[in-house]
Formats: structure tokens, C-alpha cells, sequence
């Protein structure tokens, strides 16, 4: 009797294995890419090398600087070559600049190696995210989308909360290991990467570069949604990530150094459960929702905290994480649904692009505050110029 092998099938079958394998992939490479036992003492390190908080904070604006030099071409290298190779450009990347890192004995050798991870995140931003969606709609799973990126991003900060539990106390010990150790990681990155495959989806682009990028902006220029929620990640990240940054400055005034981390860890523990979470948030409740109700919490808790400081504000700034997930995974939702398809990768490096001009201008600002003043002055002037971005979600909340 012939046996009769349905091809169709089979290549169905190959499509899912295919599609379960680089999600896996990119879930571990996010673990990884986040294992870094340093993040917890950040600017004390580089502020130590530097000789100030308004230098120190210099070196994470030269990351995000030198992203945004990069972020176009990177995410038009993305559409016209491929996924994988930008990906393991990136992890190259990553690897070079923290060696630099813990090569530190100077300014130069810090801003050497924040220039290599600033071209390392530009290969990440826009790319990643277009990787996993295009993995996904390649074997009609898209409807998943806030799911998996949830699930990816609390592989992060798992990686984060353990990365910054070990790191406190190894800094405690000595800083300069906690940097060396922070490059392995990086290089499993860089073997992972080397596993992915380009989703059939994904086809390689052959037109114009130029009318490529201008039909980009003017989809942000046309659609106003877009526009919002893109404005809203500009600034919200810009002002958030450079808060958190140098929030070990505060913290030390009030805890030992190697304490420090455990502010780190309650914040990832959060921030991972948010994002794991996250897909089933958002099927609840708007994406929009979730974003006014964080963004409230969050500012409260941080003001009060602050400007009533005790062995406590430390925890309870750490406490607004559980929104952090499924806050991220929204915006990215908003924006994913928005975008072209043959303009993902640019389109969303076009808005990392902005965002980057943005944190490199006000962490030196930052800085310089508190500088003139203190850490604990100047991150409550943050926090107040914050509540502006819940008046733009409240504008996108009306539009959704």
C-alpha cells in the first residue's frame, strides 16, 4: 500500500520549528544581553573614572548619541540585508565596547567603548522586534505579538535582577571584575546569533535608500496616532532611562554600596513579572490604559520618595517597575501595529533615532544639575517634568 506524505504539512511543520527556535533564541539572547554586572553601579563607576556625575553621565549620553548616528543605517541595513547578520553585527558589538569598558582606566578607553555600544544597540533597536514579528506573521501567529514580547522582555529582566544581585556585591569587592565578567555574556550572545534564521517573510529590499527613509518619515508625519505614542516613547524613555541610570547616585546616600544592587534586583523582579504578564494585561485593558495608570503610579511613588527620603525611598522607587513591563510591551504594540511592513526596521529606528538625540541632551543636563545641586534635587525636577507624557497618552487614550 503507498504511503502518501503530505508536503504541505511538512513544510508547515518546518515553518513552526523554525518560528519556535528563533523565538527561544531571542529570549535567551535578551537574557544575556542584559546579564550585566555592572548596571547597578553605573555611574559610580564611570563617575569615578571621570571625576564627575555630569561626566559620568556623559558616557551614557555618548552611547545614545552614537546610537542615533547609527540608528538609520543600521535599520536600513536591516531591511535591505537581513535580520540575522544585523543581529550578530550587534552582538560583535556589544562585546568590543564592554572590554573597553573594563579596560577603563580612562576617559577615552569609556567613551571608546560607549561609542561601540551605542552602534551595538542601533543594530538591536528597530531589528529585533522586526525579527520576531516577522517570525510570527510568517506562520500566522501575529495575534501574539504582546505576548512574546513580553515573555522576551522578562527574560531581560530576570537576567537584570540576578545580574544586579551579583553585581552589588561583586562591585563591593572590586568594580573593574565586574566589568571583565560582564563580557561573557556577550559572547554567548554572539554564538546564539549565529543560530537564527531569516524569516521567509522577510524579503531584502531593492529600492531607492533615499525614498526608502523619506516614505519612512512621512508615514510619522501622516499618521497621528503613530506620531503620539512615538512622541510619548521619546520622551518617557529619555527621561526615565536617565533617571534610573543615575538613581544609584540617590541610593548610595542612603544604603551601602553593596545594597546597591538589591535595588536593582526588587526592580527587575517587577519589571519581569510586568512584562510576563503583560500580553494578558493588554487583552484586558487598552494599551493606552495601562500606560496612564503606570505613569501615574509611577511619578507619585517617585515624588514621594524623594522629597521625603528614608532608608525605604530606595524600595519604593523600585516598587513602580510593575508597571515597566506591560508600559514597554504597550508602547511597542502601538507602534508594531502601525508600521509598515516593508518599513518595520526603519520605522522603528527612526523613532529610536529621536529618542537617542533626546537622552544624550538631558542626562548631561541631569548631570550638571545635580552637579549644582544634588542627586536627590535634581531627579525631583525630572520626575515633575515627567507628568508631561501623561498628557500626550491621554491624547493617544482618546484617539484608541
Amino acid at each position: 500500500m503507498p504511503i502518501y506524505v503530505n508536503h504541505s504539512r511538512l513544510v508547515s511543520n518546518v515553518k513552526i520549528q523554525e518560528v519556535n527556535r528563533n523565538v527561544k533564541l531571542l529570549q535567551w539572547h535578551e537574557f544575556f544581553t542584559s546579564f550585566v554586572l555592572w548596571g547597578p553601579i553605573a555611574i559610580l563607576y564611570f563617575s569615578k573614572v571621570t571625576g564627575s556625575y555630569a561626566l559620568g553621565l556623559s558616557i551614557f549620553s555618548t552611547v545614545t548619541l552614537s546610537a542615533a548616528v547609527f540608528e538609520l543605517p543600521t535599520g536600513i541595513f536591516s531591511d535591505y540585508v537581513g535580520r540575522k547578520i544585523t543581529l550578530t553585527l550587534g552582538t560583535v558589538c556589544f562585546t568590543l565596547g564592554f572590554i573597553l569598558y573594563a579596560l577603563g582606566t580612562s576617559y577615552l578607553f569609556l567613551l571608546l567603548g560607549a561609542i561601540l555600544e551605542g552602534l551595538a544597540r542601533s543594530f538591536y533597536s528597530g531589528n529585533n522586534d522586526a525579527l520576531l514579528y516577522d517570525s510570527l506573521v510568517e506562520n500566522g501567529q501575529k495575534t501574539k505579538l504582546s505576548s512574546i514580547i513580553g515573555h522576551v522582555g522578562a527574560m531581560g529582566q530576570w537576567s537584570l535582577a540576578i545580574a544586579g544581585l551579583l553585581g552589588g556585591i561583586i562591585a563591593n569587592w572590586s568594580f573593574q571584575t565586574a566589568m571583565w565578567v560582564s563580557v561573557i555574556p556577550q559572547l554567548i550572545c554572539f554564538f546564539l546569533s549565529l543560530f537564527i534564521i531569516d524569516p521567509k517573510h522577510f524579503e531584502k529590499k531593492k529600492s531607492n535608500i533615499y525614498s526608502h527613509l523619506k516614505e519612512a518619515i512621512l508615514n510619522f508625519k501622516q499618521n497621528q496616532k503613530l506620531r503620539l505614542v512615538s512622541i510619548g516613547d521619546i520622551l518617557g524613555n529619555g527621561m526615565g532611562e536617565a533617571s534610573f541610570q543615575f538613581r544609584s547616585a540617590f541610593v548610595a546616600s542612603l544604603w551601602p554600596i553593596w545594597a546597591i544592587g538589591l535595588t536593582q534586583v526588587i526592580s527587575n523582579i517587577g519589571a519581569a513579572l510586568s512584562f510576563k504578564f503583560s500580553g494578558k494585561l493588554i487583552n484586558k485593558y487598552r494599551e493606552t490604559v495601562w500606560l496612564l495608570v503606570g505613569g501615574v503610579y509611577s511619578k507619585v511613588a517617585n515624588l514621594i520618595a524623594l522629597i521625603f527620603p528614608t532608608v525605604l525611598s530606595p524600595a519604593l522607587m523600585s516598587t513602580t517597575s510593575i508597571f515597566y513591563g506591560v508600559g514597554q510591551v504597550s508602547k511597542a504594540s502601538l507602534m508594531q501595529k502601525e508600521f509598515t511592513d516593508h518599513q518595520r526596521a526603519t520605522m522603528g529606528s527612526l523613532n529610536s533615532f529621536a529618542g537617542n538625540i533626546f537622552f544624550a541632551i538631558f542626562a548631561v543636563v541631569l548631570g550638571y544639575f545635580a552637579d549644582l545641586t544634588s542627586p536627590r534635587t535634581a531627579l525631583v525636577g525630572v520626575t515633575l517634568v515627567q507628568f508631561v507624557t501623561l498628557w500626550i497618552f491621554w491624547k493617544l487614550h482618546q484617539l484608541d
